[in-house]
Parts: C-alpha cells; sequence; structure tokens
C-alpha cells in the first residue's frame, strides 16, 4: 500500500507537489501466500474426509436416537436383537430373553454364572461345560413354576419335594448311607429288589413296615440267618397254607414206625424241627435234635 501526502492550497498560491518520500507495503506476498492458501485448503479437505467417515461410521453402525444397530435403549435398559458375541466378561443385574423366543447363551468352550457379594468374592459359580456341569455355592435348588422346591442339595442333605421319584436305570438306585422314604414301588409289572451286598439291610419305621405284593410272591435270601424278632408283640403268620418244607426231623433212641405225619417241635433255644406224630406228643422222644 502506498501512502499519499495533500497539501490545501489557497488560490493564488503556489505550492510545488512534494515527492513521495515513504512507501509501505502491508500484507502476506509470495511463498508465504502460497503456503497459506495450501495449508487452508489441506484444513478443509480434512474437515470434508472426517465429516464424511463420521457420516459412514453412523449408517454403519446403525446410529439412531433410540441406539446403535440391534442395541436398544429402553426405560427398563437395554435391549438386544438378534445373536450377539461379547469378547469380554458380561456384567448385568438381569438378563432374560422375549417373550415369545428362548434364551440361548454359547461357548466354544464352556458358560460360566458368578455371583458376587459388595466385596467382590465369588459367592456362587455355575460352570457349564463340554463334559461336566459344576455348580459351587451353599446351596443348590430347582423350584417349579409355583415357586415349590422340587430338588435341594446343601452340605447336610439332599432334597426331593416332588410326590415320586423315579429312578430308570437297570442297575437301580445306588446308596452308600441311609435313605428315608414313606413309600419304595417298584414300577408296574416289574420286580422290586432291595439288597446289600456285602453289609447288613436293615428297616426301621416307629409305627410299622408294610411289605406288599399285590400279584406275586415276596422273596428274602440270606445266605446266614434271616431273624424276626417283635420285642413287645406277637410274630402273626397268616396265610392258607404255612409251609416249612426244610426242617431237621428230630431222632430217637429206638427205631419207631412213622405214618407219614409229623409235628413240629420247638428246643428251649428255639430251634424248630420235627416229630413222627403219634397218639400223643412224641416231642421228647425226638428232641436229640436240641442237643
Amino acid at each position: 500500500m502506498v501512502r499519499e501526502q495533500y497539501t490545501t492550497t489557497t488560490p493564488g498560491t503556489s505550492l510545488e507537489r512534494p515527492k513521495n518520500e515513504y512507501v509501505y507495503k502491508i500484507g502476506i506476498y509470495g511463498w508465504r501466500k502460497r503456503c497459506l492458501y495450501v495449508f487452508v485448503l489441506l484444513l478443509l479437505i480434512i474437515l470434508v474426509v472426517n465429516f464424511s467417515l463420521t457420516i459412514w461410521i453412523l449408517k454403519v453402525m446403525w446410529f439412531s436416537p433410540t441406539g446403535m444397530g440391534h442395541l436398544r435403549v429402553t426405560k427398563e435398559g437395554l435391549r438386544l436383537e438378534g445373536e450377539s458375541e461379547f469378547l469380554f466378561p458380561l456384567y448385568a443385574k438381569e438378563i432374560h430373553s422375549r417373550v415369545d423366543s428362548s434364551l440361548l447363551l454359547q461357548s466354544t468352550h464352556n458358560v460360566t454364572v458368578n455371583a458376587r457379594n459388595s466385596n467382590g468374592e465369588v459367592t456362587g459359580r455355575l460352570n457349564v461345560g463340554p463334559k461336566m456341569v459344576e455348580f459351587h455355592g451353599q446351596q443348590f435348588q430347582i423350584n417349579s413354576k409355583d415357586g415349590k422346591p422340587l430338588f435341594t442339595v446343601d452340605e447336610n442333605e439332599v432334597v426331593v419335594g416332588t410326590d415320586k421319584l423315579r429312578v430308570t436305570g437297570p442297575e437301580g438306585a445306588l446308596f452308600e448311607h441311609s435313605v428315608e422314604t414313606p413309600l419304595v414301588k417298584a414300577e408296574a409289572f416289574k420286580q422290586l429288589r432291595l439288597e446289600s451286598p456285602t453289609r447288613s439291610l436293615s428297616m426301621d419305621a416307629p409305627r410299622g413296615i408294610n411289605i406288599k405284593a399285590q400279584a406275586g410272591n415276596i422273596e428274602a435270601l440270606s445266605q446266614m440267618d434271616i431273624k424276626l424278632h417283635s420285642s413287645d408283640g406277637v410274630l402273626l403268620l397268616d396265610a392258607e397254607t404255612v409251609r416249612l418244607p426244610k426242617l431237621p426231623e428230630g431222632t430217637r433212641g429206638g427205631s419207631g414206625v412213622s405214618q407219614g405225619l409229623y409235628e413240629i417241635c420247638v428246643c428251649p433255644d428255639g430251634k424248630l424241627y420235627l416229630s413222627v406224630a403219634g397218639v400223643g406228643s412224641t416231642c421228647q422222644e425226638y428232641s436229640r435234635v436240641c442237643q
């Protein structure tokens, strides 16, 4: 920019016009001006590229005012539709599926669900692996839809709350300790067998034990002894026929004539034996078996 100096004169006065002594240049010229234009142009290009990438990301990720993609933000929480993959642990208070679909949790190795207390310690853990399902906790309980306990397990006992426990395995059920139940019943047209291969089998009840076979026999087999003991009552055998086929036959000193009839005799120690029947009792004559 050139600054000029002007002088005002009155008519009739002649002054010499001064010469331009000072000239000042203001602005950016040359290579600086070109660099500025190039820098502004680069800023505009970067701005356009960033704006285009932002629009592309919003379109690809399906951003909307209510969420992102299949993820929706509602008043009740987050709603995720379709299949999702989580690469890191998921922390949530409640997870449930839609009303008309089921909830599927799938993993290539295992699925682990942990419950923690306020200190961050694990109080319960459910681990579903390829070979085994493990649960770690103080108590495991399965309830019905009405809230009735169906199966409860803790360190002290296992409680089955259903009306009937059915075991369908060919080998039956094996119990290492005692079992408390009001009824043991076989399936229809199947045999019921209670067995202790190497130890004793004991059945105790404060008010009585009832063993009944509706359409079959009841067998009690033992390698040693079978004892029927009643402390206060009597032992009652109520049947049309009572048979003791293997009772020992008593003997006496002399030879007698057997008519094919026998009587049952009892030794002082409770042992039963047979003696040849006569007009009177012959137990005394055949009492050598008691010796």
